[in-house]
């Protein structure tokens, strides 16, 4: 069982080039960044092209692939795979939207608390303008909003993830959604 210490110090290998250890860290994040990815696409809509297995190959490859980011620890390279699963999932939306121009455009389910809710692709990418825009307001409050709706996170693991008080955490949720209910009073999300 490899400890956090051992990822973190694997992660900084990955930065410093070293592709053997590529191959390595999969297998051992594989299974959280697979449970965030089942998290993002549960109860979709049968026949979506984009499964759980896909969305975390796809997000792992442009992870590992960059050379800017200095990896700080296990909580930090989760924190970007959830970014990263989250674009992946708007640019397809993106492209659907393109295809589709609102006519029975595909639905992607966001976790919301204790209830699932199915939005379609439109307001998918309404939402991340909106977040887009709260990012400019309060980056931490988007990145609390993020990882609860795309990623499925619970609070004390948001916690972890930004390094910030479990209170914290819950006060800025609370602020987030009030924020964005109003920024999205007019749309159907």
């Amino acid at each position: 069982m490899n400890t956090v210490k051992e990822v973190t110090q694997m992660l900084v290998q990955v930065t410093d080039g070293n592709k053997e250890v590529v191959n390595s860290l999969f297998p051992i994040v594989y299974k959280e960044l697979r449970q965030m990815a089942q998290n993002q696409l549960r109860h979709e809509r049968k026949g979506h092209t984009i499964n759980a297995t896909a969305l975390v190959h796809e997000a792992y490859f442009k992870l590992v692939d960059q050379r800017s980011v200095q990896w700080q620890n296990r909580a930090h390279f989760f924190g970007i795979a959830s970014q990263a699963m989250r674009r992946i999932l708007i640019n397809y939306a993106n492209s659907r939207s393109a295809q589709k121009r609102g006519s029975g455009a595909a639905n992607l389910t966001l976790i919301d608390g204790v209830d699932e809710k199915i939005i379609n692709t439109e307001d998918l990418i309404d939402l991340d303008d909106a977040l887009k825009k709260l990012e400019t307001l309060n980056e931490r409050q988007s990145k609390i909003i993020e990882y609860w709706f795309f990623v499925g996170l619970k609070h004390e693991e948001i916690a972890e993830v930004i390094g910030m008080s479990l209170p914290t955490v819950r006060k800025d949720w609370r602020l987030a959604r009030a924020w964005l209910s109003r920024e999205l009073k007019n749309k159907k999300i």
